[in-house]
């Protein structure tokens, strides 16, 4: 065991980094995700009165527990591994915290009790627990799903089966990932009529992580539902248009170049995936104790200012299809404005924009 200081605690984590979901671990990569989720929970309980109660579900070394107890919420932490439980509950002890540990299954927990914010953070996909979490989260749902290579569609039947859509591996995997991670929520939180509005979300290296306000109604629910749709891509010229709708209506031909090699994934969320005065708040929220402070304000500027499309391009990608070198990234973004469209930069990598151009006006904007 080593000793660990993260935010304004201080922990007891096992010498390992990494593991296979069978043995206690604390993964140090995942930081920026708990300082994020502990600026959401103080922007969001500030703009909400009465959000006293946090779970979190999967809690392992108990660092989001102890992390939300220091916030001054109602923390329970749960874990089936009784080493988990007990380290848990040490290093509450040892920040002398107040707090809640149980080991139980996270699915029979959510059966049974109510909370205000529930934090999913699970190894691999959340889905086998995203039906009881919508029976048991009041206000604020918390996800992360680390399986990103079935989320993007790099590996599909995996995908199609987990998240119940088609997921298609193309130069926007990370946003295609994230919007096929807020569909399947989406529809799951709609069978208990429940919607679901994202507050934030992001996907930085290998997981993916989504803040969802609920709202509870068939009216709310069908909303969501209506956020749905699909995205048809040209695999050789890289155009694509979003399309509203369960049912898919994919061309016979990419309209912009002729090609057969038109692929569609869906339905996936194609509304925005994220709310950027809450995003701002957020951003208020991130202080200087935090060991990834300026990594997650840079983070939130950049999804803030994010374009709400659902689909982002690789600037590398295209000027690599259209055989020219890559501009720098601030000229060939001007270049588009300049041209009367609007562009930004997008937080899933140094190259990726998004824009309300489609391909051919992005190629006559910037040659």
């Amino acid at each position: 065991m080593r000793d660990v200081r993260e935010g304004s605690v201080r922990i007891r984590v096992p010498e390992q980094e990494t593991g296979d979901g069978e043995e206690v671990f604390f993964n140090p990569e995942q930081e920026l995700n708990r300082d994020l989720t502990v600026a959401v929970l103080r922007a969001y309980r500030d703009r909400n009165d009465g959000v006293e109660t946090y779970l979190d579900a999967m809690t392992a070394t108990g660092v989001r527990a102890v992390r939300a107890a220091s916030e001054g919420l109602d923390a329970t932490a749960l874990d089936v591994d009784p080493e988990a439980v007990d380290l848990a509950r040490a290093n509450l002890r040892a920040n002398d915290l107040a707090g809640s540990v149980r080991r139980r299954d996270a699915n029979v927990d959510l059966h049974r009790n109510y909370y205000d914010v529930v934090d999913l953070d699970p190894f691999g996909t959340p889905i086998p627990f995203a039906d009881a979490a919508f029976r048991g989260t009041r206000d604020l749902l918390c996800v992360t799903a680390t399986d990103t290579a079935p989320l993007c569609g790099a590996h599909f039947d995996p995908g199609v089966r987990r998240y119940s859509t088609v997921p298609r591996n193309t130069e926007y995997h990370a946003e295609m990932g994230l919007r096929v991670l807020l569909s399947a929520l989406a529809r799951t939180g709609a069978r208990y009529d429940v919607g679901v509005r994202p507050l934030l979300s992001h996907a930085t290296r290998h997981y993916v992580r989504v803040y969802l306000d609920l709202d509870r109604g068939a009216g709310p629910a069908n909303d969501a539902i209506d956020a749905l749709g699909h995205v048809h891509h040209c695999e050789d010229c890289l155009h694509r248009e979003a399309e509203g709708g369960l049912i898919a209506d994919p061309p016979e031909a990419c309209p912009n170049c002729g090609g057969d090699r038109v692929l569609t994934a869906g339905p996936i969320w194609l509304a925005p995936a994220r709310d950027g005065a809450f995003t701002r708040r957020v951003r208020d929220a991130v202080t200087g104790e935090m060991g990834t402070a300026e990594r997650a304000r840079d983070l939130l500027d950049t999804v803030e200012a994010e374009l709400d499309e659902p689909t982002h391009y690789d600037q590398h990608r295209l000027c690599k299809a259209w055989g020219r070198s890559a501009a720098p990234m601030d000229e060939f973004l001007d270049a588009i404005r300049a041209a009367g469209f609007a562009a930004s930069g997008a937080h899933y990598g140094g190259t990726a924009f998004k824009t309300d151009a489609s391909v051919a006006e992005i190629e006559g904007a910037t040659g």
